[in-house]
């Protein structure tokens, strides 16, 4: 399959001046598959409601079937569309945060979406999001998007358009190329169908930002891994995701610690790989260092980290070294994708004699 690439200016003040835009949402139409930048990642779009798009996202992908999709609106009409009811705490949620990183998990509409999206549940994530391009491109396909990131399915997901190229093409029809996404990890998925709004997956908007609208919120237990056999109800629950092709470790202790643990492994004749910050990039040796932003602010490890997971593969390493970084804030969801990454490997200080 051709996949065709188009250029797009990122503020989109005047979507009719872009052709490029008109021919990937007549593709959406066609129930081809499209990805296109948002706020948080690239996503790889489809027409929510078809099952003969829907399955062309997961077989792009290799996505297993019973990973739900998230599904992408431009306006908020459209939620009304999809969902059965919108709690009160939705619509606070909304008020406050979209367009935004937050999607809403809300019982689905029968029959609205393809039960592909869903993978059988009775409920869907929906969001918002504040790129003018996403936003430009729903609007014209005149479609509800599902779209997961688009990236291979387990591999980091990508934060700018030449990551997609090298994940799918070939394997989709289109591409459009808005720059480089703003957040760096994913939407926060919020269940509101409980009583106590549950966060699924964290993300782009925190757990303290969330508690100060709508007062408890509660963290999923399924985040510290969700066993087999498990169907899970939002996307990055169950399987490894965000992973490079060599085995990351998480160090939980001293930088003094892990250069032992780097040096053991380049003695044994690894190829090996650190994931630092500003703070320590002078302090940790290894074969490929990577600096991931400064823990002085989180903020700036969200927005590379996929982008430092990712150029490991083309250094070919044998094996990743990663510093951890506290669960607030957007550390939380720092954290859960560093876990998933690893698959959830420590090797912690104390442990070591």
């Amino acid at each position: 399959m051709e996949t065709k690439y188009w250029v797009v200016d990122k503020t989109v003040e005047n979507p009719g001046a872009y052709p490029q835009l008109a021919e990937a949402a007549q593709l959406l139409k066609e129930k081809q598959t499209v990805a296109f930048p948002t706020e948080t990642v690239y996503g790889l779009g489809a027409d929510a409601t078809s099952d003969e798009a829907v399955d062309k996202i997961f077989k792009a992908k290799g996505r297993p079937s019973d990973n739900p999709l998230i599904v992408h609106i431009a306006e908020e009409k459209q939620l009304e569309e999809l969902a059965e009811e919108i709690p009160e705490t939705a619509k606070v949620l909304m008020k406050a945060f979209w367009p935004g990183p937050l999607t809403l998990v809300v019982k689905v509409k029968k029959g609205a979406l393809s039960e592909k999206v869903t993978a059988g549940l009775d409920t869907v994530g929906i969001r918002m999001p504040r790129h003018p391009v996403a936003l430009a491109l729903i609007r014209m396909s005149g479609l509800p998007i599902a779209a997961p990131s688009a990236n291979r399915s387990g591999k980091p997901s990508p934060t700018l358009a030449r990551h997609v190229r090298e994940d799918l093409a070939g394997k989709i029809a289109g591409i459009v190329d808005g720059g480089e996404t703003g957040v760096g990890v994913e939407s926060t998925v919020l269940d509101v169908t409980a009583e106590v709004p549950v966060i699924l997956r964290p993300g782009g908007v925190t757990k303290e930002q969330l508690e100060e609208r709508i007062g408890k919120v509660r963290l999923d237990p399924g985040l510290k891994g969700t066993g087999a056999g498990t169907r899970p109800k939002a996307p990055g629950m169950k399987y490894t995701h965000y992973a490079p092709d060599a085995p990351v470790y998480l160090v939980d202790g001293s930088t003094a610690f892990m250069q032992r643990m780097i040096d053991a492994h380049r003695e044994k004749g690894e190829v090996t790989g650190a994931i630092v910050t500003e703070e320590t990039s002078g302090i940790v040796r290894a074969d490929v260092v990577a600096v991931c932003g400064r823990r002085a602010s989180l903020e700036t490890v969200a927005h590379h980290l996929y982008d430092t997971l990712r150029s490991f593969d083309a250094q070919k390493v044998d094996v990743i070294f990663s510093e951890i970084f506290p669960r607030e804030g957007i550390g939380r969801a720092i954290m859960n994708r560093l876990e998933k990454a690893a698959g959830h490997r420590y090797v912690k200080e104390e442990d070591v004699q």
